[in-house]
């Protein structure tokens, strides 16, 4: 009943969330509060492993419990990430870049959607989701605005956050469930990329066929059309941005050796045990250090209330994980691996791919992996395959599905456009559908 419980308050929060608009309250403050209910309510049942925690050294700390439950590594990407990628934009780096692009693009609505849209999954590949949907993103502000297609913006970073969850099935590395899978299943890194690279290529194409055609961003189709582009792109000058050439340089350096490292993390020594977060924290202050004296500006633009929003998240879904409402997830996803191979594969596709879009995919691909390979299921299995691309593509179903979608949004809202959690569910579904129906036929006809 306790767990039942939970799941109620879980399914509650997700309801909230729908309704956002109408509650006229802030995600931070929706999911706020439900941290603190579900805090409350696992102490009170005796869930929560409250008490003194040792250290390194054998010394016993008083940690609130709900510290750890929270994913620091991607508050502190989250708020890297975002610093630096500002604090680099008055370099004139960004307009530089996007113009850049648009001038390769020749003006053509259709071929820029084309050029951002790889290069998201270039970067959610070799970077990490929410890293390159906030570069991404940045950039094709300042492409649109200058072509004058503001009102196609909401397509452009809509199709942008899809992708990040496509390209992050790319690589063994590419995201943390990748990681958990291919390490229970012994998928190599080379294994791995050319099992899933087919599938992102296909569903590349497709993601950027459909949101040209539902976005009606069309190609310039008459001589006049594309006359008057070439004229527009060829009165930009992308030096205009610039105001130091020695800013400009320094902040095309940073943004290099921060996509080497960032890429590179795993195998770095020293900053492989530090992390991702720590890459960004570090060139966001090697960053200020150069805006010294006005270092408070740019604290004040950073969004709180997505920081907010993310770290009562996880207090909510550790809360659910010692509810065991995880565990009650995973004896359902149990019962459908024990449909067959082909059964299974679609059904474990499926639902993983709808509680991802709920819940925090990282457990829910651990506790799969666990199931999986309790089971002794053969490392060359379609299942491994049903949970690594259900993880990763359910993120597109809802915007707090994945952080890189819920990064999407807020770039959305910060260019004041309206777009609610509703509004992106019944925009996202088509998409989300078309990707999942594709990766199920994959698995089942390739795999």
């Amino acid at each position: 009943m306790v767990t039942l419980l939970f799941l109620a308050i879980l399914v509650g929060l997700i309801v909230a969330l729908a309704l956002e608009e109408k509650l006229h309250a802030k995600k931070s403050v929706i999911v706020g509060l439900t941290a603190i209910v579900s805090l409350f309510l696992g102490d009170f049942f005796g869930l929560l492993p409250v008490g003194d925690v040792t250290n390194v050294f054998g010394q016993a700390m008083e940690i609130p419990v709900y510290i750890p439950a929270i994913d620091w590594s991607v508050i502190a990407i989250i708020f890297g990430s975002s610093l630096f990628v500002d604090l680099t934009s008055g370099s004139g780096l960004f307009t530089w870049i996007a113009i850049k692009l648009t001038k390769a693009s020749k003006g053509d609505p259709v071929r820029l959607l084309w050029l951002y849209g790889l290069m998201t999954v270039l970067f959610s590949a070799v970077l990490n989701n929410v890293t390159a949907m906030i570069i991404v993103g940045s950039l094709t502000g300042v492409s649109l605005r200058k072509l004058g297609l503001v009102n196609k913006l909401l397509g452009f970073l809509l199709v942008e956050g899809l992708l990040t969850n496509i390209g992050g099935l790319l690589t063994l590395i590419s995201s943390v469930p990748n990681i958990i899978v291919g390490n229970a299943a012994g998928i190599s890194f080379v294994r791995f990329f050319l099992t899933s690279a087919p599938y992102v290529v296909v569903s590349t194409i497709g993601t950027l066929l459909l949101g040209a055609k539902l976005f009606g961003i069309r190609r310039l189709e008459d001589q006049e059309e594309r006359d008057r582009a070439l004229r527009l792109v060829g009165s930009f000058d992308e030096n205009d941005g610039i105001e130091s050439a020695g800013l400009f340089w320094f902040g095309a350096v940073m943004m290099v050796l921060f996509i080497l490292t960032i890429a590179s993390t795993s195998v770095l020594p020293v900053i492989k045990d530090l992390g991702m977060g720590f890459v960004a924290l570090a060139f966001a202050g090697i960053m200020l250090v150069r805006y010294k004296a006005e270092a408070d500006r740019y604290y004040k633009a950073l969004d709180w209330d997505l920081l907010g929003f993310f770290a009562a998240l996880f207090v909510v879904i550790n809360v659910m994980e010692h509810a065991e409402v995880l565990a009650l997830i995973g004896q359902g996803l149990a019962a459908m691996i024990g449909l067959g191979e082909t059964m299974g594969t679609g059904a474990i596709l499926l639902a993983s791919a709808g509680f991802s879009s709920v819940t925090d995919n990282i457990p829910l691909a651990a506790m799969l992996a666990k199931i999986l390979r309790g089971l002794g299921t053969p490392g060359d299995s379609a299942l491994w395959w049903a949970v690594v691309f259900g993880a990763n593509l359910g993120g597109n179903l809802t915007p707090i599905g994945s952080a890189s979608t819920l990064v999407a949004v807020t770039i959305i809202h910060k260019n004041g456009l309206r777009f609610s959690f509703l509004d992106f569910v019944k925009t996202a579904f088509p998409y989300a559908l078309a990707q999942i129906s594709l990766a199920v036929l994959y698995l089942l006809l390739f795999l």
